[in-house]
């Protein structure tokens, strides 16, 4: 089967395109439920000075506050689907902006809660959870409010914060309409002198081609004009990262890093042990760059050989219906009631499926209370196929938290939230090598498995090493010019992946078309989770039913704990680097099964 192409959205089959009318049934409901959201701010701001007064007029706002995040939630999903759908029109564009205003106007006009609930004394606090029982309900989100206390601040200071969300938002929100509105590429040319359509989504399918011409003209094309924009790129990316400090130091942390994790209630020890673990293992990562320069048996590999297949003859197009049959097959380790929601998802829209013309590039879930919503870009390789099950944990986690815990303790923390989707993909991967007998299959499958390992423990800790030196940078003083951040970004490549790898020149644009440095330390946890991943679908496997439940009850789980907890319950201690370890034990394992394939193929 051919891969599929769609000139527009509308040629999409309605099966392949996600509900959005289950949000909202119309452009004009959600404006009404907007203005509705407004109305209900208003409200919460007549409660200024009056959170400590009684229990009454405390549950009543907190009752409040849980509507008004519920209703918020759902017209921010809503604009952000509509907008990911074609980057390119206006009117939700707009819609989206709209929302983040209002949204910044309602965070403004209560500022006053988290101090007003800092202040009411310890004793007074219990007396009300006695006098109203329904209290209750809110205990953890109200602990974990105050828990921060020594970084709140005044009620107007947190007004001029809230105040200034739209300003703090501003180089995200450019990066992204650069990236997938504005930036074009030239197509990218074969061996053979065809033209392939170069865009964020093609890229790394062009860079997977067996047709080295292609691989290098793609990879020389999209970073050259990258380049060709990296003084605006750095400039962006600089005004992020200043503001990430500025609002650092304005709640008196340390740095922009202890500022982010505290949020979530995650040691900054846990950001450093896995640099300092994965440092510590790089000997395993150079032995891959060398076994893939050998395997591809050229005198130099580059930076645009390292998507490619090391065993030719056995990719092949993989249909999203045939995709959805393998990856429910896969879950069955996970149980009937899991595949049941899994199989629910396929066949009710939560996914949109394919690439069209303006479409936001890569993949994503989002939570959503109706149920989840997950983008795709599917090309139809087994790289598609791991991320239709990568971003379904995502949506089985949302659906499993939504379900089980209220409101305001049902969306998990960042820190937990790759941990159900990269399960999904170990428990994949090993369904598909107990499936294979053949040999070139299996060293096909295995090098994919290395290539999960390379890409999301070794390369998102890369990342996590630059975002944290980027803030080092400007800590101190440094400016984040094109060049200075050239320059560090060539040097972590040139640690990471060895003297086996020529590490080009155009390398060091790739910092300026990653989205996750505009996600404030978000990338650690890729490694992190893929680490408790690993440790926990090994357990699903080897102990069945017992740790079957105890994960159905950290994906249930939400926030009603610290994730470092929530993780504990299911049997993985984050608090360790021994996870990480771990992780990179059974690597250097397929590494020996690797190479000994490779003599027999």
């Amino acid at each position: 089967m051919e891969k599929k192409t769609f000139q527009s959205r509308n040629d999409i089959p309605l099966k392949d395109r996600w509900a959005t009318e289950d949000l909202y049934s119309s452009d004009e409901l959600w404006e009404q439920e907007l203005a509705h959201m407004v109305a209900q701010g208003k409200e919460m701001a007549s409660y200024a000075g009056k959170l400590g007064q009684d229990a009454k007029t405390l549950l009543s706002y907190m009752k409040l506050l849980e509507d008004i995040q519920v209703r918020s939630a759902q017209l921010s999903n809503y604009a952000q689907r509509k907008g990911d759908e074609d980057t390119r029109v206006a009117a939700y564009q707009a819609m989206g902006s709209k929302f983040s205003a209002a949204f910044v106007e309602l965070n403004a006009s209560t500022s006053f809660e988290t101090p007003e609930l800092m202040a009411i004394p310890e004793e007074t606090l219990e007396r009300y959870y006695a006098e109203e029982p329904e209290l209750e309900r809110f205990r953890r989100f109200i602990g974990d409010q105050r828990r921060l206390k020594d970084h709140v601040l005044s009620p107007a200071e947190e007004k001029l914060l809230a105040s200034a969300g739209n300003v703090t938002r501003l180089a995200s929100d450019a990066y992204g309409m650069l990236q997938n509105a504005d930036m074009t590429y030239p197509d990218a040319i074969d061996s053979e002198g065809n033209a392939h359509k170069l865009t964020g989504g093609t890229f790394v399918p062009l860079e997977m081609s067996p047709d080295r011409a292609l691989r290098r003209d793609a990879h020389e094309k999209l970073y050259g004009t990258l380049a060709a924009y990296k003084n605006t790129s750095a400039a962006l990316l600089f005004g992020q990262v200043k503001q990430l400090k500025f609002m650092a130091d304005a709640r008196h942390y340390g740095s922009a890093l202890e500022a982010s994790l505290s949020r979530t209630n995650v040691p900054t020890s846990v950001y450093h042990n896995l640099i300092e673990a994965v440092h510590q293992n790089m000997d395993k990562m150079h032995r891959y760059v060398r076994l893939r320069k050998k395997l591809l048996g050229v005198d130099e590999l580059h930076f645009y050989d390292v998507y490619t297949n090391l065993v030719n003859g056995v990719d092949r197009y993989i249909s999203i219906e045939e995709a959805k049959q393998t990856v429910y097959a896969a879950m069955a380790p996970l149980g009937e009631e899991y595949q049941a929601i899994l199989k629910h998802g396929f066949e009710n829209r939560w996914i949109d499926v394919y690439e069209n013309p303006g479409k936001r590039g890569g993949a994503y879930s989002s939570g959503a209370r109706v149920h989840p919503y997950v983008l795709l870009n599917h090309s139809g390789t087994l790289k598609s196929q791991f991320t239709l099950a990568h971003e379904m944990g995502h949506a089985l986690h949302s659906y499993f938290s939504n379900r089980t815990q209220k409101p305001l303790d049902s969306h998990y923390v960042i820190f937990v939230a790759e941990v159900a989707s990269t399960c999904n993909e170990a428990l994949l991967m090993e369904y598909l090598l107990n499936k294979t007998t053949d040999k070139r299959e299996r060293a096909f499958l295995i090098n994919h498995f290395l290539e999960q390992f390379k890409g999301t423990l070794y390369r998102q800790t890369m990342f996590a090493e630059f975002e944290l030196k980027m803030g080092e940078l400007v800590q101190s003083g440094v400016p984040l010019t094109a060049a200075k951040l050239c320059e560090e970004y060539r040097k972590l490549n040139e640690l990471y992946f060895g003297p086996d790898m020529v590490v080009d020149d155009e390398i060091s644009m790739e910092w300026a078309r990653i989205p996750h440095f505009y996600y404030n330390y978000y990338v650690f946890q890729y490694a992190t989770g893929y680490s408790a991943a690993i440790a926990l679908s090994q357990k699903i496997l080897k102990e069945g039913k017992p740790a079957v439940e105890k994960y159905l009850e950290f994906l249930s789980g939400g926030r009603s704990k610290p994730p470092v907890e929530l993780l504990k319950g299911a049997g993985v201690d984050m608090s360790s680097p021994e996870p990480v370890n771990q992780a990179l034990e059974l690597f250097g394992k397929l590494l020996d099964e690797m190479e000994q394939l490779a003599e027999e193929l």
